[in-house]
């Protein structure tokens, strides 16, 4: 299947999606970052679950009560020792005026059901995805005859593109029909009665209608063009039957928010108009989309043969995970995000476009971790422009924001909350671990900035970077207290989601969040001073806000020092009142580390080590497939190879679907995650591996890149072409057994940075090099200056036996 297609850039399966009642969870996705088509590819009853970005339900936004006062009590409560009780102080206070509010849900569109007559048995059965194209193929043969469904969702058109094919004549029987998506949530029956009681469907010509009503009473729905060369098409009862074809091409276009009188009609004449072929589709498809998926490639194997999913995570069962399915895992993840989001559109969701009932497990966008993983990769990976659709997201949501800060805490600026959706942007999960952490906000201003540093773009620094890390820098300005040692106090504190070991429960159960909130978090400080490095640095270089400089300047002055534990491990709280817990999964305090950027080992040996210490010492047992990920992506900063691949490894042998979907732990108890007793789909993981693996290949700050800085010693050989930094890209290869490294760096900007070398080679030799000296770092670092569109050549054919 797919045979001209590399192994690294297409998923095969031998075996259909099985998860019994919800085989969307196993589907194989295609998606155009808008429409997602998620094909569950049965060979008698195929179906293809149909979602739309913007298509959402049962949100709640409530009027936030207020609630400023709090604050105080909630800080005397804390100041006596009273931390139980301060702890759901605001929580308790919020509810007792009665506010409710509901993050919403993304709802499914439709499904297009597709049967064929399976009279011989079948054999030579298989599925996949072309990541290259973004085609779903399903392939199997009875007797002599052999079909195949080809199945994209088309950036240019807009539409959904469903061939059915075979290599004999007349031989395709088929049924087509739209249905309601079902439900196999019994608290979700209700609601899916609701909408089955407004549905309609109708059947004109070759055309399938179909329409719903939300909540909101607007339709949302699809109209399908059927095409059969050769053979007749029949309607009946809300069906077409395709009779003796030799194929049939399915276009599909759906609409939401919408009256479904007009949209039917208008979408039934746009279907109409499209006379291009499968082929032709494809063709102006792959003109958008190839640019966005080869924007980076990556190879780390050589040999050209197939290997599907099933015996790849076979082999990370028996032993060590093979290297083909970090490439490919690399390259999937990379599939899901450019497939799952767009410019302009909504950001990317936990389940992508590819949900699949009407109320799941945190489907909505969660900022202490989850939706910022899904975005590490993007800049490094050239989809930088992606960034885009999580900032418009937000910018979107700050009228609530400002409104959270002033009537939960009486200050000026933004509180974002951790959980929000399309249009709510109010608190909504009445808990202390959340609604006591204010480092939202702080934490997504990276984003935008880092955006800024990759783009070189003044005006959106100006216009949308800096107006909103002003407003965060406003809150920590009205919300932090000065000690008596002239230092900030930062509390109520919280460092997501852990609770500090001297205050859990003595019960065996595990509770959730028993304790979370605290006094000065490490996480919260680290976060707080990023923001305003940041803030004082572009407020700098377009001359905005020189008034506040010197106010941001001073709040800089007043963070403590990270603080080291009685282990030598940096303190997760920077107060002596809160032990350190390491049975938990989230690694907050190793902000400074990972994603910050703060600290490198070349300049802060002592404390740098003091990081690797307090990662060391988080328990396994405890983990997900997101901590997994992220624990990876630290280990690579830390350039610690070995832990790095492990933490990977772990993730394959306990949180991988056979599709390649992650979800959120292991359901079946084995020893490495958290026990729960469900396992959500969650695509964050997906996309957390993507960074790990870049991460492990090419360390990259404004200041400095690295190359090869935690390769795998079963990376043997291994070619990358074109990872971003903030000025330029890097293409390099290596090959450990001939000793072979080379790379070309290229500035798309003026640069001047600071290069480190892989350690695994030596007596590199410099091509084009005009602006290069040895830095202060050591041997292997260099400080390149290099102008905008040139290019230096770095070549050594010579493995350094050292290492």
């Amino acid at each position: 299947m797919f045979e001209q297609v590399p192994d690294r850039n297409k998923l095969i399966l031998q075996y259909p999606a099985s998860w019994w009642r919800n085989m969307w969870r196993e589907a194989l996705p295609s998606g155009n970052g808008e429409i997602g088509a998620a094909v569950y590819g049965a060979i008698k009853k195929e179906t293809v679950l149909i979602n739309h970005s913007e298509l959402w339900h049962m949100g709640v936004k409530g009027e936030l009560p207020n609630v400023s006062q709090s604050l105080t009590e909630t800080r005397a409560l804390m100041k006596e020792g009273k931390f139980q009780e301060a702890n759901w102080h605001l929580t308790n206070a919020v509810k007792k005026h009665g506010y409710f509010s509901k993050l919403a849900c993304p709802l499914p569109l439709v499904d297009l059901q597709l049967e064929m007559p399976c009279e011989q048995g079948f054999s030579q059965y298989s599925r996949g995805i072309n990541m290259e194209t973004g085609e779903v193929g399903v392939t199997w043969s009875e007797n002599d005859t052999t079909f195949t469904r080809n199945l994209f969702v088309s950036r240019s058109a807009d539409l959904i593109v469903y061939k059915i094919s075979s290599n004999n004549t007349n031989a395709i029987d088929a049924v087509l029909n739209f249905s309601l998506h079902p439900t196999h949530s019994p608290n979700m029956k209700e609601r899916h009665d609701e909408l089955s009681g407004t549905v309609e469907v109708q059947t004109e010509d070759n055309f399938l209608f179909y329409k719903a009503t939300n909540e909101d009473n607007k339709d949302f729905g699809a109209v399908a063009r059927v095409i059969a060369d050769g053979g007749e098409i029949s309607s009946d009862q809300g069906e077409l039957r395709c009779t003796n074809a030799d194929s049939l091409l399915i276009l599909v276009k759906v609409f939401t928010n919408a009256n479904r009188s007009t949209q039917w009609t208008t979408l039934k004449e746009e279907l109409s108009k499209v006379n291009a072929s499968y082929e032709q589709l494809l063709g102006e498809h792959l003109r958008i989309y190839q640019p966005l998926f080869f924007s980076s490639t990556l190879q780390l194997t050589d040999d050209q043969e197939e290997w599907p999913n099933e015996a790849l995570l076979l082999q990370a069962y028996k032993g060590k995970a093979p290297v083909r399915l970090y490439e490919k895992l690399w390259a999937f993840g990379r599939y899901l995000f450019i497939s799952g989001t767009k410019v302009g559109g909504q950001p990317f969701s936990m389940y992508g476009l590819w949900h699949g009932d009407y109320q799941l497990m945190w489907s909505h966008r969660m900022a202490n971790e989850n939706i910022q993983m899904m975005y590490w990769h993007s800049s490094v990976g050239g989809l930088s422009a992606f960034n885009l659709s999580l900032i418009d997201y937000y910018v979107r949501l700050m009228d609530d924001f400002r409104d959270n800060a002033k009537k939960l805490f009486g200050c000026r600026g933004i509180y974002i909350p951790a959980g929000t959706t399309p249009g709510i942007g109010k608190p909504n999960q009445l808990v202390p671990v959340i609604m006591n952490w204010t480092s939202a906000a702080g934490w997504l201003a990276q984003h935008f900035y880092q955006y800024y540093q990759f783009s070189g773009d003044k005006e959106f620094l100006k216009q949308k970077a800096l107006p909103f890390m002003k407003e965060v820098a406003a809150f920590y300005q009205d919300f932090l207290e000065v000690g008596e040692d002239e230092f900030y106090q930062y509390y109520p504190s919280v460092s997501p989601e852990n609770t500090p070991a001297n205050f859990m429960p003595e019960s065996s159960k595990p509770v959730a969040h028993p304790m979370p909130t605290t006094i000065n978090a490490t996480m919260d400080f680290a976060v707080m001073k990023e923001l305003l490095t940041n803030l004082i640095e572009g407020s700098s270089i377009v001359s905005m806000y020189q008034q506040e400089l010197s106010v941001w300047e001073e709040m800089l002055a007043r963070i403590p020092s990270y603080q080291v534990n009685q282990n030598g491990g940096i303190r997760e709280w920077m107060s002596e009142q809160f032990e350190d817990n390491d049975e938990h999964r989230h690694l907050s305090h190793i902000y400074p580390i990972f994603p910050g950027q703060e600290l490198v080992k070349e300049k802060e040996e002592e404390l740098f080590e003091a990081f690797r210490k307090a990662v060391q010492n988080r328990k396994l047992g405890a983990q997900t497939s997101w901590s997994f990920a992220h624990m990876a992506s630290i280990y690579a900063r830390l350039e610690d190879a070995k832990h790095a691949r492990i933490c990977l490894e772990h993730l394959t042998r306990s949180c991988l679907l056979n599709n390649l979907y992650t979800v959120h732990n292991d359901w079946r108890n084995m020893g490495l995650t958290m026990e729960i007793d469900s396992a959500p789909v969650q695509m964050d993981a997906n996309l957390g591996v993507v960074n790990a693996i870049q991460e492990m290949l090419m360390y990259v700050s404004p200041k400095m890149i690295k190359l090869l800085p935690a390769l795998p010693n079963e990376w043997i050989v291994g070619k990358v072409d074109t990872f971003h930094f903030c000025t330029g890209s890097a293409s390099f290869h290596w090959d450990l057994q001939k000793g072979a490294f080379s790379a070309v760096i290229k500035a798309d900007r003026d640069t001047n940075i600071i290069l480190g070398l892989p350690s695994y080679f030596t007596g590199y030799e410099w091509k084009g090099v005009s602006g290069v000296a040895q830095s202060d770092l050591g041997e292997k670092y260099f400080q390149i200056k290099i102008d905008a569109q040139q290019t230096i050549e770095i070549v050594s054919y010579k493995r350094d036996i050292s290492t």
